[in-house]
């Protein structure tokens, strides 16, 4: 952590009062409105995060830029298809140090910009500890210079405030498309009562009889075997498990999304309530470009197994990480929703390719309604 903090201020002090983010130029095609895609129910998304690189503030991302290469590919081939890719999920993590406006602009704004001019598809981030610091309170100090370059550089592709589906000054908002609802969360901010107030507010304002889908996307895992969560029981997490999870199983969300391990990995929580038994799979993708982690050791969950013992919390590590970097590939997910079924594909890039995280690259996420 001293590393880290010391790092953001060095880059912070390099900073001219002339430098600024600029903001990346919105897709040709937005998405449409949720009125709009109301009868929509075969569709694919892409999911992925940790893009910060070596070449941070002197050139573009390198191995970031290969992912999105990847990604562009992948989405023309899938444009003729029952289930074009609508929009790209990140989260988070976008460059080493979001003080810094040059990494921004010169490493990864280009890349993004790229991929939404080529591919036509909309682009939406949840912040990392990296954007914005480790402060966990909204107003700290130490947090504005990163929030103001992460808000500027992602204004044009996130709901404005004001916005029903945005709360205001934070990075913190969602949208629906389809019969599918998706909430961006700030986990840096995660004992922040506002915004566990407004997530609650969305997710309790839902029509679940159109939304058959929710999906949480954010930076910071509720579980992992990588060095943030192997040996290490981070505070986020704790606040994410004490917090977040019971909500998140009180309005029966689907899938998290979450990067900070630059590897992939996958949990299956199952649990009971009133209307039967109901799963919730928890994706770990960071392996956009930053440099890849490799597992360190299975985390301890009997504090949380014991504590949710009512709602007969169960936890299975379906897809572990490789036990050296090499084994842990750049990748990004393909997410194919139909109906009531969500496939997704973990699909690795450059000496990846060919990987099987399940014996195979495919796994069905079941409904957790």
């Amino acid at each position: 952590m001293k590393t880290f903090a010391f790092v953001m201020a060095l880059c912070a002090t390099a900073l001219s009062a002339q430098d600024r983010v600029r903001a990346i130029q919105a897709p040709a095609t937005p998405l449409p409105s949720e009125a709009a895609s109301a009868g929509v129910t075969r569709f694919s998304f892409i999911a992925y995060g940790d893009t910060r690189g070596r070449q941070d503030g002197t050139a573009l991302q390198y191995e970031h830029s290969t992912v999105v290469d990847a990604m562009i590919a992948q989405i023309k081939r899938l444009q003729a298809t029952d289930a074009p890719v609508k929009f790209v999920l990140q989260s988070g993590d976008a460059v080493v140090a979001g003080q810094n406006a040059a990494q921004w602009n010169v490493s990864f704004i280009p890349i993004i910009e790229r991929l939404m001019q080529q591919a036509n598809v909309p682009y939406f981030f949840a912040v990392g500890n990296h954007d914005v610091g480790t402060s966990t309170t909204h107003d700290a100090a130490a947090r504005q210079a990163g929030l103001k370059n992460t808000l500027d550089a992602i204004v044009n592709l996130i709901p404005r405030d004001g916005s029903p589906r945005r709360l205001s000054g934070y990075p913190t908002y969602s949208f629906g498309y389809g019969n599918a609802f998706f909430i961006a969360i700030d986990t840096n901010l995660i004992g922040d009562e506002v915004q566990f107030n407004w997530v609650k507010a969305q997710l309790a304002g839902l029509d679940r009889a159109r939304f058959k889908h929710v999906f949480v996307f954010c930076h910071h895992n509720v579980f992992s075997s990588g060095p943030h969560g192997g040996g290490t029981l981070e505070a986020t997490t704790t606040e994410l498990r004490n917090r977040y999870m019971p909500l998140f199983r009180e309005y029966h969300v689907n899938a998290l999304f979450t990067g900070h391990e630059h590897l992939f990995e996958h949990w299956v929580e199952t649990y009971s309530d009133a209307s039967g038994e109901h799963r919730m799979d928890l994706i770990v993708s960071g392996g956009g470009g930053a440099p890849p982690y490799k597992y360190d050791r299975e985390p301890d969950t009997r504090a949380y197994l014991q504590a949710n013992a009512a709602a007969k919390v169960r936890l299975e590590h379906v897809a572990k990480p490789g036990a050296e970097p090499g084994s842990n590939p750049h990748h990004y997910l393909l997410l194919k929703v139909d109906g009531d079924q969500v496939d997704m594909d973990v699909i690795a890039t450059e000496w990846g390719v060919g990987y099987q995280p399940y014996r195979g690259n495919r796994a069905t996420l079941t409904p957790g309604r």
